[in-house]
């Protein structure tokens, strides 16, 4: 049989996104560690590590919101046919398509003081951008799981929402824990509508801009390598975790 090589002409081509992604990061890293006193200097400023911890704190809220709302709709919409079904999930997808300025503003009109410079205002700007991630892939774990199998559960005495807690979610479970974690990234990746919405109590992205603007690029980069490498670390960890638990 004649070698085929499309799978190594496609790996690269593809590996230049990898590259392309890849590059800045080493980058970023490699010249923080030449700079490293300024990065022991940023890890012991109060500011950024409290911004740090509002970060984590309010992604952390975020994704969890995200799934406890996300997963019944994902439900709904994988399970039933309705009339404006089309425009509900055109409704999900909309944050997608917003400029995410655009959703602070929008944020701000709608709910006004009630969010602005509060921990309420910056987890609102995060799950308007981040609940879609949630929600849809809860909706794709549930298409993915076989109707047939709640029918079953259903026929052996169990209440339909016994046979979603006992069947339907346990299988679901990978895609779901995957829409948490892509919201909880989201979620601690958005500065624009966090921005306009509650520039206080500060987060750490916004902290990264405001120290570009005023100090410029050396006093902003260790506080960009901080938060790349926790971020990194957090989601490294949680990927691991479901992947453990799939294989389990």
């Amino acid at each position: 049989m004649r070698r085929d090589y499309t799978i190594y002409f496609f790996a690269a081509i593809g590996s230049f996104l990898i590259v392309f992604i890849a590059l800045p990061l080493m980058v970023i890293f490699a010249k923080q560690a030449y700079d490293y006193k300024m990065l022991i200097k940023t890890l012991h400023d109060p500011l950024v590590l409290e911004a740090l911890r509002n970060s984590v704190l309010t992604a952390t809220a975020t994704a969890v919101l995200s799934v406890l709302f996300g997963v019944p709709l994902g439900y709904v919409l994988a399970r039933k046919d309705f009339r404006g079904k089309s425009l509900v999930q055109a409704i999900v997808d909309v944050p997608v398509v917003i400029p995410h300025s655009v959703v602070g503003i929008m944020l701000l009109v709608t709910f006004s003081t009630a969010i602005l410079d509060s921990y309420k205002g910056i987890v609102a700007a995060m799950l308007f951008v981040s609940a879609p991630f949630a929600i849809n892939a809860a909706r794709d774990g549930f298409l993915a799981v076989d109707e047939k199998l709640e029918q079953v559960a259903r026929t052996l005495g169990a209440s339909q929402l016994r046979a979603f807690f006992s069947v339907t979610l346990p299988i679901a479970f990978p895609s779901i824990a995957s829409g948490a974690i892509m919201a909880w990234a989201r979620a601690i990746s958005e500065v624009g509508a966090v921005l306009i919405v509650a520039y206080y109590p500060k987060t750490a992205q916004i902290l990264v801009m405001e120290y570009f603007n005023n100090y410029g690029l050396r006093a902003s980069r260790p506080i960009s390598v901080i938060l790349i490498a926790m971020s990194l670390t957090i989601f490294v960890i949680l990927r691991w975790l479901v992947g453990r638990k799939i294989k389990v």
